[in-house]
């Protein structure tokens, strides 16, 4: 069993329409469900230039 902390996306939809996020000071871990069936681990720089990329990309 998994001693991770999972947090829910705030811009979580109804039902399975969510983002998790787990992180730790090296790894951020993107899953689709809670419990976490498909998971992406991603270093912070990465996770930075994402987030960043996903902004400039909503005002299009």
């Amino acid at each position: 069993m998994s001693t991770r902390q999972w947090r829910t996306s705030s811009y979580c939809q109804e039902g399975e329409a969510c983002v998790h996020i787990s992180t730790t000071p090296t790894a951020i871990r993107l899953a689709d469900a809670d419990p976490p069936r498909t998971v992406l681990t991603i270093g912070p720089a990465a996770f930075g230039a994402l987030l960043d990329l996903l902004k400039s990309s909503a005002g299009r």
